[in-house]
C-alpha cells in the first residue's frame, strides 16, 4: 500500500488504546462522518501492528502509554516496515512532553495532538495526515522548537553539511517553508510557483533526505538551522 487516499476515497482508521472507553469515543465521531471509517480497533502496541498489517489502514490514531509494546514502539515498527509504507501515524495522548514528541517524530510518526483536542479538530487531524500533511498541535511545535534551540551548534552545523548538501537552492527554500507549517499553496504563493512545482520540490527533497513525510521535513527544518523559533 502507497501514496495518498483520492479524493474521494475513505479514509481507513485503526484505533489504538488501552482503555475501550476512549476507543469507543473516537469510533462513534469517526462514525459520524462519511470520509472516515474505522476498519479495526487495538489495546496494545502488539496488537497494533498486526492489525495494521492486517488491515492496511490509511491513517493510525495510535495512543503512547500501552501494555506490552508502548506506541512509540509500535510506531517504529509499523514505519520501518516496507510493506506498511503507505501506513501514517497519528499519535494522540494525554502526555504531551517534548520527550514524547520527539520519540514520535523519530519513530516516524505523522502527527502529535493532545487527546483534549477538540473533535472537529481530530477529524481534521486525521484526514491532514492521510493527505501526507506534518501535523503538531501548538503546544507540541512549542516543545519541539525548544527542544531543537538547545540542541548544541556544532552538533546542527554537522547535520547541515552532511544532509541539506544534497538538496538545491530552491529545494532549501521549501523545506524552510515546510518548517514554519506552510502547505503547498502557501508556499506556491509565496514562492510565485504552482503548487504541482512545490510538491515536486518537496517530494524531491524527501527522496534525498531520507525523509519519510512532511512531519520529518518539519525536524530537519529545525534540526539544520532552516528555521528558527520566533522567525517570521
Amino acid at each position: 500500500m502507497s501514496g495518498e487516499p483520492g479524493p474521494d476515497a475513505v479514509i481507513r482508521v485503526l484505533l489504538v488504546d488501552d482503555q475501550a472507553l476512549i476507543r469507543a469515543g473516537f469510533a462513534a465521531l469517526i462514525g459520524s462522518t462519511t470520509d472516515l471509517r474505522v476498519v479495526a480497533e487495538a489495546s496494545t502496541g502488539r496488537e497494533a501492528v498486526a492489525a495494521a498489517r492486517e488491515h492496511l489502514p490509511d491513517v493510525v490514531l495510535m495512543d503512547i502509554r500501552m501494555p506490552d509494546v508502548d506506541g512509540l514502539q509500535a510506531t517504529r515498527l509499523i514505519t520501518s516496515d516496507p510493506a506498511l509504507d503507505g501506513v501514517r501515524i497519528l499519535v494522540l495522548t494525554t502526555f504531551e512532553s517534548d520527550d514524547h514528541v520527539l520519540g514520535a517524530l523519530r519513530a516516524g510518526a505523522s502527527g502529535f495532538m493532545g487527546k483534549d483536542v477538540g473533535p472537529v479538530q481530530l477529524l481534521e487531524g486525521i484526514r491532514t495526515v492521510a493527505g501526507g500533511e506534518a501535523l503538531l498541535s501548538p503546544r507540541a511545535t512549542r516543545g519541539l522548537i525548544a527542544r531543537y534551540l538547545a540542541t548544541p551548534m556544532a552538533a546542527a552545523r554537522d547535520l547541515e553539511d552532511s544532509v541539506l548538501q544534497s538538496l538545491t537552492e530552491r529545494e532549501r527554500e521549501v523545506v524552510a517553508l515546510v518548517g514554519r507549517g506552510m502547505s503547498n499553496d502557501q508556499i506556491a504563493a509565496d514562492l510565485v510557483l504552482s503548487p504541482l512545482t512545490v510538491k515536486t520540490h518537496v517530494n524531491r527533497a524527501m527522496a534525498k533526505v531520507g525523509a519519510r513525510d512532511r512531519a520529518q521535513l518539519v525536524v530537519l527544518a529545525y534540526q539544520t538551522g532552516l528555521v528558527r523559533a520566533g522567525q517570521d
